[in-house]
Order: C-alpha cells, then sequence, then structure tokens
C-alpha cells in the first residue's frame, strides 16, 4: 500500500504529454463556434447598414464638396426674420444654402417654407445646433465645403441687452469668435457680417457715414462692436474677404407673400415696433407703447432709418458678389432718410386699416434720439440703393402676411 501511495504521488514518465493536451473535435463544440461566428459576421453587417442610415455618416454629399460653378453658404440665423428672408433670395439666385439655427428666436416653420420651395437635392439643408457650442460648430465645418458664411445669428433686442448684458456678450462677441476660428481653421474664404447701427451709439453729427465714430451706449451695440473688432484684428493676418454691414432698423416682409416675422410670443415686449404695432391692430395686445417722447427732434419721438427686409438682403447679396479677398468691406445699409415713432404709427394705422391706441410712456434705457444712414459709400462701391421706400407701402406687405397667419408659421 504504501509503495501503491508513493507510486501514485510520482511523476508517471510514461503518460506523454502530448496526449494530455491533444484536443479531439467535438461536434457540438464545432457548432457553437460556427454559430458564433455567423452572429458576429450578422451584427457587424447589420453595423454597417446603421452607419450607412445615420446622417453623421460619412457618405460624400452635394454639401460636403466643392462643385465648380456651385457657391456653398452657410447661413447662421437662418430660420430667423432677416436670416430665412436672405436664404429665399440666395436659392433663388442659385446659391446652395446650409441654414445653422438653434431656433431659440427662429422658426422651423421659414424653413420648412423654404424647403418646400426648393426641394432639389443639394439645394438647402438644415442643421439644429448652437454655435456655443465648439463641439458642434467643429463637426458642422468639417462635414460641410463652405464657400461663405453670412453670420447673422445674434440675439438683437436693445432693451433686453440692458437687462442681460451677457447674454448678449456671449451670444453675439463668443459666439462670433467661435463662427471665425472654424472659418479660418477649414479655409472658408468670405465673410458677410451682419452688424447693426447700434454700434455708433448717439452721434453728434447725422446722417451717419462708415467714418462717424462708433461709441455704443448699450450692451447690444457694445457687443456687435466688439465682434468687429475681433473680425478686423483678425483681418491683418488673413487673406479671408470680409463685408461687414451695418443696417439700421428692418421693416416688411417678402412681397411675395411667402415669409415674414414670427417673433415668440414672449419677446412680443422686446420686440421691433412694427411687430407691436400688428399686434394691436389684431387685438392682440391693448395698444402700442411709445417710450420716450420727449427727445431733442421735431415730434419728441426717436427718429430712425427704416430698410425694407428685401432691400437688407439684396445688400447681403451684392456684398457677397463684390467680396474680395485681402480686403475688408464696411458699409450702412439705411435709407438716408429718418422717421420719428409718431410718423411710423401713422403710416401703420394707415397700412392695417386699424386705428391703434397709442401710450406714451418714459424713455426705454439705451435708446437715443436720432439715428439714420448716409448710403453714399454701398451706392457708389456694391451699385446698391434702397427700392422699397414707402414706409406705409413696407408695412402693408408685413400686415398682410400677418393676416394670413395669425399664429406665426404654425398656422401655415
Amino acid at each position: 500500500m504504501l509503495n501503491f501511495a508513493r507510486g501514485r504521488s510520482q511523476a508517471r514518465p510514461n503518460r506523454s504529454m502530448p496526449i494530455a493536451v491533444m484536443e479531439y473535435a467535438d461536434p457540438k463544440r464545432k457548432s457553437n463556434m460556427f454559430g458564433k461566428l455567423l452572429m458576429a459576421a450578422a451584427l457587424t453587417a447589420l453595423c454597417i447598414i446603421m452607419l450607412k442610415l445615420s446622417p453623421s455618416f460619412s457618405t460624400p454629399t452635394h454639401f460636403s464638396r466643392h462643385e465648380k460653378g456651385v457657391t456653398h453658404v452657410l447661413v447662421t440665423g437662418g430660420a430667423g426674420y432677416i436670416g430665412s428672408h436672405a436664404a429665399l433670395r440666395l436659392l433663388k439666385e442659385s446659391y446652395r444654402v446650409t441654414i445653422v439655427d438653434n431656433l431659440s428666436r427662429g422658426n422651423i416653420g421659414a424653413v420648412k417654407v423654404l424647403q418646400e420651395l426648393f426641394p432639389e437635392p443639394g439645394r438647402l439643408q438644415f442643421i439644429y445646433a448652437d454655435l456655443g457650442d465648439p463641439n458642434a460648430v467643429d463637426k458642422i465645418f468639417s462635414e460641410n465645403a463652405f464657400d461663405a458664411v453670412i453670420h447673422f445669428a445674434a440675439v438683437a433686442y436693445v432693451g433686453e441687452s440692458t437687462t442681460d448684458p451677457l447674454k448678449y456678450y456671449h451670444n453675439i462677441t463668443s459666439n462670433t469668435l467661435m463662427v471665425l476660428k472654424s472659418m479660418a481653421a477649414h479655409g472658408v474664404g468670405t465673410l458677410i457680417y451682419s452688424s447693426t447701427c447700434a454700434t455708433y451709439g448717439e452721434p453728434e453729427k447725422m446722417p451717419i457715414t462708415e467714418e462717424t465714430p462708433q461709441v455704443a451706449i448699450n450692451p447690444y451695440g457694445k457687443a456687435k462692436k466688439m465682434a468687429e473688432d475681433m473680425i478686423l484684428d483678425f483681418s491683418k493676418n488673413s487673406d479671408m474677404a470680409i463685408m461687414i454691414l451695418r443696417y439700421f432698423n428692418v421693416i416688411g416682409s417678402d412681397p411675395e407673400g411667402r415669409l415674414g416675422e414670427a417673433p415668440r410670443p414672449e419677446l412680443r415686449e422686446q420686440g421691433r415696433i412694427s411687430g407691436a404695432c400688428f399686434d394691436a391692430a389684431r387685438g392682440i395686445i391693448p395698444g402700442i407703447k411709445v417710450k420716450g417722447t420727449d427727445y431733442k427732434t421735431h415730434d419728441g419721438t426717436c427718429i430712425r432709418d427704416y430698410i425694407d427686409v428685401t432691400d437688407l438682403v439684396d445688400a447681403h447679396v451684392k456684398a457677397l458678389q463684390h467680396a474680395k479677398p485681402h480686403n475688408v468691406g464696411i458699409y450702412n445699409v439705411g435709407t438716408g432718410k429718418g422717421r420719428s415713432v409718431k410718423e411710423f404709427v401713422e403710416a401703420c394705422k394707415k397700412a392695417t386699416g386699424v386705428d391703434i391706441k397709442v401710450e406714451y410712456l418714459p424713455r426705454r434705457p439705451g435708446d437715443y434720439a436720432e439715428v439714420f444712414s448716409d448710403p453714399t459709400k454701398i451706392r457708389r462701391e456694391l451699385n446698391w440703393t434702397a427700392r422699397f421706400t414707402d414706409l406705409q407701402e413696407s408695412l402693408g406687405t408685413a400686415w398682410r402676411w400677418q393676416k394670413a397667419h395669425r399664429n406665426g408659421y404654425s398656422s401655415s
């Protein structure tokens, strides 16, 4: 027994290792292995199909490559009032258009109108994104072959800027920096920048020329001025073609009634005077509030230069056509004629046929007494002149859209 136990505890040299590690084919295990391989192949094929169906799959599209004879324009804020009208004009002129908008102020309804008008492949695409997100902005520029950018996207209410200034510095100045950096990184050669007469503040001399000192008096104007300065500093060491358009108070809508202005209900208090007039004419609000009657003007109310949106987008197209590398063009976009708020209200009464009730209140913080442009430079260099200068006619065009769209684009 001792010998037997000892023998079992010792190595058995006559049991060869090759036989110990050798495995013979097990039919069941072979079948399991085949099934696993089949499953892996099926999953791989499914993943490839899903990737190809995904919008983010990097399959070349019309928008991701440059084409001879086709200019691809990125319109930031293209779902907004001015941006959508500009996109419409560009599409009519056979440009390829990409709209980027986070819809915080814009309307998806305006985009849908444009998509219905131009359904052909490679004409128009909409990207929902926030320009304050650097990853999103870089992705947009990485996946699209832009030839030019028209940068409209911005919050744009003077009164709101005085109560929430940080929103304006972030949204206007910081987001413009984001766009500019991506343009430089991806070789986009043309920028049309949407600026404002608010950068001038309250000049001592009228009319305003491009040489008038810029002394903004509200955060909106200051943020735009900072963005302009940033662009101008960048241009000193860049071959980018840059146009800066400083425009005045925008009114009107598409003459054919396809697009209009539809601000969000919560922003009506901050909106344009034309919107307030129309809301009063439709009975949405009891009347219009005119803030400030003691300005040093002929009737005590503010004087502004009202530019029709159709003329304004025409100026942007001409700026795009005249933009040259290594060059910066700065232009005022206005009619050259000032109208008082009282005159505006009277024109709105005639355009709507409604005797709108008017309430006169103290001045609004950040407002200035008188602002109107000298459009000589843009007329001379870009061959642009405002054509829709009849205030009542422009308001009448906008009013027809408002009546047909009582709930904005949601009633289309």
